[in-house]
């Protein structure tokens, strides 16, 4: 500020016209003049999977404004609150700019230099003490591919550290090994086309309203369809179905299984295609006995004919789709439920053809990227551990010996946690992530943490309650600062772009990988002539190539200008890059004899029942202002004004029996702690006995009261239903909130 603009704002003469102007610009029209930019940069949206185009407008180096990318094929132009405030995460003053290493209790500035030797040197020395296995790793959904990729190669071949794993543990494991099951191999089957083209769309557990807001205009283009949506709460797009299913907590799998069972008594199935294509299906039969509509109704509280109703509109179905997201995947019954729906759309042969599919709707921007590339619950290319073959092609691609392989993956997110708390892990690197806020039950994290000989955290924000607790801080740039790619819900791999540089002496997280394997001594070896994002891509096609996840005619330009490619795009294909393309249109799947598996499931009740003590079932999810743990949009002054604080929803019976009143002040309380002085909101939107709690916020954070309860095949956690009570705060606690 000069010395007039200080004189004019002690005077109270500023009337604020600079930060206020307006005026006309080429591309947005006539806009506030603090969004005009100079030059417009491509990229991919770094929230969600939906995978939006957008373009970041540029002035002076800053990032002063985004816009849809109008001719991109996912999103039209269009972009959701998040996506519409995102440049706003790139000038946050809670920017991590460089390394931090604690000294006397205290984090401290240093240079490049002494952190990578820090990391290096401290790793090494508890491997060296505890063995190979004692150093864990946990990474995100949100970098590019290729760091992806690059870090899986130094995790596994530069540290041989086989205990990695990623937050897309916590969200999308159990997706992923209910497609392994079904049809031998992970990859949404579907597009996004398909929601335009079905005839039925059934959503299970999937407020994409709220949670993948751009894909309602899929549904809105597509009058004809018959859209059911079963899930506990009246979501915003339970308001927008034609019939929609208020299931009862954890009773999805019950509810499929019951519509299964109508299918095959009514043979409503497709015979010719179960024939052809699956195995299992006599001991599927066999399975569903059991689930009368009457049992289904119990469970699910719905109607017996309403059951029946949803299942003759599916079976009828000319094209059938099922969209599910974390009310399926969050939970102990998580990968069985996956199969159930999968069990739906093979009895019905509703796959591989338009508007027929079985379609997890993806949570973070690059999860499928990790679940392709990173080299954790698979190999590279969606290879597998335990296949020798597998194995041998990729060390004949990366010229080592193949025993540098490993045979079996590692633990899992969860069992890195646990192995921690029991001493088996004694030095973590978190990366792209803030467990101190997403983990659920957190106390058993902090035991974990509290047991480390070395913690480090990198990241592009700094202090998150993880960064706060880091031995070793190394500052990342952030979407908007790399080069890269993502991969999308519907398998479109999107470019990537840096309009602008990180602040600081931030790097990317692919530069501060290539410079800890340098430190290793083995760059050359695993990353050879690697310089640049555009190296890994190159390495990476060919090691996609023949696989189902083929990447291998794609080119960084082909992508951009195609408005992303989706794989399989095998070099030399004859097809528009452009074109939709779903998997399974043969009937051959990626399993020993080309035949999917129909598997048989079985309901169960969710782990922690409600009882005297705990009488509420507690629900948590999201909300469309925020994201994940907040540490990108928590420092957005638009999104933190339309969602400043967490809430609990309860239904007026409840309210009335606890005496409670809009807006008073709670507490929500399980077995495990509370979350305190949150805002009480009065709704039918959830039903009696059931309580629901956004878990964005570290303030009020969840998972304090959720629990360490795990798919036993996925090891996702159970976050959806936990026994709580609620009470009044206090009076002394109300004044301070």
């Amino acid at each position: 500020m000069n010395l007039i603009d200080w004189i004019m704002w002690k005077s109270g003469l500023d009337n604020r016209s600079k930060k206020y102007s307006y005026g006309e610009d080429p591309i947005l029209g006539y806009t506030s003049a603090r969004k005009h930019a100079d030059g417009w940069v491509k990229s991919t949206c770094g929230y969600c999977s939906v995978g939006c185009g957008m373009q970041l407008g540029v002035r002076n180096g800053k990032v002063v404004g985004v816009r849809g990318d109008p001719d991109h094929p996912v999103n039209l132009g269009k972009l959701c609150p998040k996506g519409l405030a995102e440049h706003y995460a790139i000038e946050a003053e809670d920017r991590a700019m460089y390394p931090l290493l604690r000294e006397n209790g205290q984090l401290a500035r240093i240079g490049w230099d002494e952190a990578i030797d820090t990391l290096v040197e401290k790793f090494r020395a508890v491997q060296r003490k505890y063995g190979p296995e004692s150093l864990g790793i946990i990474s995100t959904g949100q970098l590019v591919t290729e760091e992806f990729y690059a870090l899986g190669k130094l995790v596994q071949l530069g540290f041989g550290a086989r205990n990695f794993d990623g937050n897309t543990t916590l969200c999308m494991s159990t997706a992923v090994a209910g497609y392994k099951r079904s049809f031998g191999s992970d990859g949404p089957p579907g597009a996004y086309e398909d929601m335009e083209t079905a005839d039925v769309v059934l959503l299970i557990g999937a407020n994409i309203a709220e949670n993948h807001p751009i894909l309602c205009m899929r549904l809105e283009a597509n009058p004809t369809r018959t859209l059911i949506v079963a899930d506990p709460r009246v979501t915003k797009t339970a308001m927008m179905a034609d019939v929609f299913l208020p299931v009862k907590p954890r009773s999805d799998l019950a509810l499929v299984n019951a519509m299964l069972r109508i299918l095959v008594d009514e043979e409503l199935y497709n015979k010719e295609y179960v024939e052809q294509h699956t195995t299992g299906f006599d001991e599927l039969r066999a399975s569903l006995d059991q689930y009368t509509l009457e049992y289904a109704a119990k469970i699910t509280g719905l109607a017996p004919e309403l059951i029946r109703k949803v299942a003759l509109l599916y079976g009828n179905a000319k094209a059938a789709f099922i969209g599910w997201t974390m009310g399926v995947n969050h939970s102990t019954k998580g990968t069985e439920t996956v199969n159930a729906i999968n069990n739906l759309a093979l009895l019905t042969g509703n796959i591989g053809r338009s508007g027929a599919s079985p379609f997890s709707i993806t949570g973070q921007c690059n999860a499928m990227g990790t679940r392709e590339a990173g080299f954790a619950s698979g190999l590279p290319g969606y290879r597998k551990f335990e296949s020798e073959d597998d194995r041998q092609e990729l060390a004949s691609l990366w010229n080592l010996p193949v025993a540098r392989i490993p045979a079996k993956r590692g633990l899992a997110y969860p069992d890195i946690i646990e192995a921690a708390v029991a001493g088996k892990i004694r030095a973590l690197w978190i990366i792209g992530t803030n467990p101190l806020v997403s983990f659920p039950n957190i106390d058993v994290l902090k035991q974990a943490l509290g047991n480390l000989d070395f913690l480090a955290v990198q990241d592009g924000f700094h202090p998150t309650p993880t960064t706060e607790l880091a031995d070793l801080m190394l500052p990342a740039a952030i979407w908007g600062e790399k080069e890269g790619t993502y991969t999308n819900s519907e398998r479109r791999v999107s470019k990537v772009n840096a309009a602008v540089n990180p602040p600081g002496e931030a790097r990317s997280d692919f530069h501060i990988f290539l410079a800890v394997a340098e430190r290793l001594g083995c760059r050359e070896e695993i990353f050879p002539g690697w310089k640049s994002p555009g190296d890994a891509f190159d390495e990476w096609r060919r090691v996609t190539a023949g696989r189902l996840c083929d990447y291998s005619g794609m080119t960084y330009a082909a992508i951009e200008s195609n408005g992303g490619i989706q794989w399989p795009f095998p070099q030399g294909s004859s097809t528009n890059p452009a074109a939709v393309r779903r998997l399974y249109a043969d009937g051959r799947f990626q399993t020993d004899d080309g035949r999917a598996r129909l598997l048989p499931t079985q309901w169960a009740p969710f782990p922690e029942q409600p009882n005297k003590e705990y009488p509420l079932i507690l629900n948590t999810g999201r909300t469309v202002e925020h994201w994940h743990t907040r540490t990108k949009t928590g420092g957005i002054s638009i999104l933190q004004r339309l969602s400043p604080r967490a809430w609990l929803e309860m239904n007026p019976v409840d309210a009335r029996q606890l005496g409670l009143r809009p807006h008073d002040r709670i507490e929500v309380i399980s077995a495990r702690g509370r979350v305190s002085k949150v805002e009480l909101r009065i709704t039918e939107i959830v039903a009696p006995g059931q309580v629901f709690l956004p878990f964005h916020f570290v303030e009020s954070n969840a998972n304090r009261i959720t629990q360490s309860a795990f798919d036993p095949i996925s090891r996702e956690p159970n976050y959806k239903q936990c026994a709580v009570r609620v009470e009044r705060s206090s009076l002394h606690e109300r004044q301070n909130a």
